[in-house]
């Protein structure tokens, strides 16, 4: 069984907001694998699918996103599960809106919902999914940047983004992080790659 755990803060108020893309994530995988029945349980929103022949967990923590780490251990622990079998689906501000990264490990890079993560479950190696937020504005805080929702010239970024990490996370899911890295990770463009070989071999021969 794996859990599938996106990252937000329950309550309308926070439910378009930049810090809640994680819900998205998970509100999305719900349509598309049809759960419509949410449990209360272990302090978090959870619904039952299947991906492939393997069971998941649909987990939305309510403990707001700095204790999210409060219903992701003791779900862990319940159901006796290997660090490898957690997926957490999170914002970043580090890289563009809209742009993905999935990473198999690391440390929780600023981010607070990752940081309580990693204290409850006390193991760095569970596959981190991250949309892009993008920076704040000048003069902004990072509060106000992550509770704000996303400028309208982002909204259909983050969207494509959900989209394109469905059958990613299924990827996960069926096979495991290393192909869904290599298949769905963003690849430097060849022809930019092309264009400075170009540039290189254009100034060897003007040399």
């Amino acid at each position: 069984m794996k859990i599938i755990a996106g990252l937000g803060n329950p309550g309308s108020e926070y439910e378009k907001t930049k810090h809640n893309v994680g819900f998205m994530f998970v509100d999305a995988l719900a349509d598309k694998l049809g759960v419509t029945d949410w449990k209360d349980k272990f302090d978090a929103k959870i619904g039952e699918a299947r991906i492939g022949t393997e069971k998941v967990l649909l987990v939305k923590p309510q403990t707001y996103m700095n204790e999210s780490g409060q219903a992701v251990g003791p779900l862990m622990n319940f159901y006796k599960l290997a660090i490898e079998d957690l997926i957490v689906v999170h914002d970043d501000m580090d890289i563009p809106a809209g742009t993905i990264r999935i990473r198999k490990k690391g440390s929780a890079g600023g981010h607070n919902g990752i940081k309580s993560v990693l204290a409850h479950v006390g193991d760095e190696h569970f596959a981190r999914v991250r949309i892009g937020i993008g920076r704040p504005l000048p003069g902004w805080t990072v509060v106000n940047h992550v509770l704000a929702p996303f400028a309208t010239e982002d909204v259909p970024k983050i969207e494509e983004a959900i989209k394109y990490l469905l059958p990613a996370v299924e990827c996960i899911v069926t096979d495991d992080v290393d192909m869904a890295m290599n298949q769905y990770n963003p690849k430097k463009s060849k022809k930019k790659k092309a264009k400075a070989e170009e540039m290189q071999e254009g100034e060897a021969v003007n040399a």
